[in-house]
């Protein structure tokens, strides 16, 4: 991979420091070149306000062209929704150059309970291996433990480790 793969603040709640350390946690875990850029992009055009969320599709339509070739991940404070389900943690381009995740249900407050910054960092860093994975070709795997494990619940992103597993990381080379 030539270019690093760019996380991009989508919202004006993301702040720089949290790019800063998801960049690294990519790095580490996926070995792949990651940089928090100094970009920000609006979303709101993807609000839906009846469902008092935002269409992740549109966010991705709104990405395209926003990077420089490279692979582009926005991190979002937002809600994220498609129309045929409730919420998504994310979505990607399979195969493509654009992905965003959303931090909303990955902090423990959404559920309740007292904030854990370990706990969110993990999440996130799993939701993002996960989503780059799908801009890499990746399709869902049928390991529970590979970043790209289906995981449409919490709970299920919790036991996912923050790695690719053999099969997935030799697909990406």
């Amino acid at each position: 991979m030539s270019e690093p793969i760019q996380l991009v603040a989508v919202g004006d709640e993301v702040r720089r420091p949290m790019l800063e350390i998801l960049a690294a946690d990519v790095r580490r875990a996926a070995g792949v070149a990651c940089i928090a850029a100094d970009r920000y992009l609006n979303p709101a055009k993807a609000f839906d306000p009846i469902r008092r969320q935002y269409h992740s599709t549109k966010i991705l339509s709104d990405m395209v062209g926003s990077g420089d070739g490279s692979r582009v991940l926005g991190v979002t404070e937002y809600d994220l929704f498609v129309p045929i389900l409730t919420y998504v943690f994310g979505e990607a381009q399979w195969p493509g150059r654009y992905a965003v995740v959303s931090i909303h249900r990955l902090r423990e407050e959404f559920y309740g309970l007292p904030p854990d910054e370990a706990v969110l960092r993990a999440r996130l860093l799993k939701e993002a291996l996960h989503e780059i994975g799908h801009t890499f070709g990746l399709r869902h795997c049928a390991d529970w433990r590979c970043a790209m494990a289906s995981a449409h619940a919490v709970e299920l992103l919790d036991v996912k480790e923050p790695q690719f597993c053999g099969a997935c990381r030799a697909f990406i080379g």
